[in-house]
């Protein structure tokens, strides 16, 4: 019987893989941990904030021993938006995990021969490469950790920006976002500036 229970404590969790989800994996005492910001190869205090019959799902808290295969994410929005989930991994390894991903659901879930499988085509550009994004608005924004700790009153709440994961009816304001390339950036914050300026409403309204 695994001793992994919610709101615990898991000390020095070896992260081991990464979920179809874009998770990470971690194993302890038998149960599968799926976990917020872990890169395969971290070692790390994991905060376990849900817990069923046969996993868990949590978070790092403290990074006890960082993978060879950890970087620095390059957008200042990333762990609070739900845009991208990798960035904190470099990307010879991100192709290594999506190509795990796709022979995993062939050869597992669809029983299927991969021996002539290819391996997967890198993009020549790893920033900058979507043709499309979708921008929320809110008057509401989404506060992040560093500013409800700041303890500064914030008086304008109006956001222009993605979701938040799993919550639709929660928007993250986006200064810059590294998914498409300019004008993206300058016509969503140019957008967010008019409406301000002229006092236009921010809500969001629930398809």
């Amino acid at each position: 019987m695994s001793k992994i229970k919610k709101n615990i404590f898991v000390e020095n969790a070896d992260i081991v893989d990464i979920s179809s989800e874009g998770k990470s994996v971690a194993k302890v005492d038998g149960m599968v941990i799926f976990v917020d910001g872990g890169v395969p190869g971290d070692v790390a205090d994991v905060m376990i904030t849900r817990k069923k019959n046969n996993y868990a799902e949590g978070h790092v808290v403290t990074l006890k021993k960082p993978s060879a295969n950890r970087i620095d994410p390059k957008c200042e929005h990333f762990g609070n938006c739900g845009g991208c989930k990798w960035q904190h991994m470099t990307y010879d390894t991100q192709l290594v995990f999506k190509q795990k991903t796709v022979e995993d659901a062939l050869t597992r879930i669809g029983h299927l021969d991969i021996s002539t499988l290819k391996p997967i085509f890198p993009n020549k550009e790893s920033y900058f490469y979507r043709n499309k994004l979708e921008f929320s608005f809110s008057d509401k924004k989404w506060l992040t950790n560093e500013e409800v700790k700041s303890g500064v009153e914030i008086d304008n709440r109006n956001a222009l920006g993605f979701h938040i994961p799993k919550m639709f009816d929660k928007i993250l304001d986006i200064k810059n976002c590294y998914l498409q390339a300019e004008p993206s950036n300058s016509i969503r914050n140019e957008i967010r500036d008019f409406a301000n300026k002229n006092n236009l409403s921010f809500f969001w309204c629930k398809k």
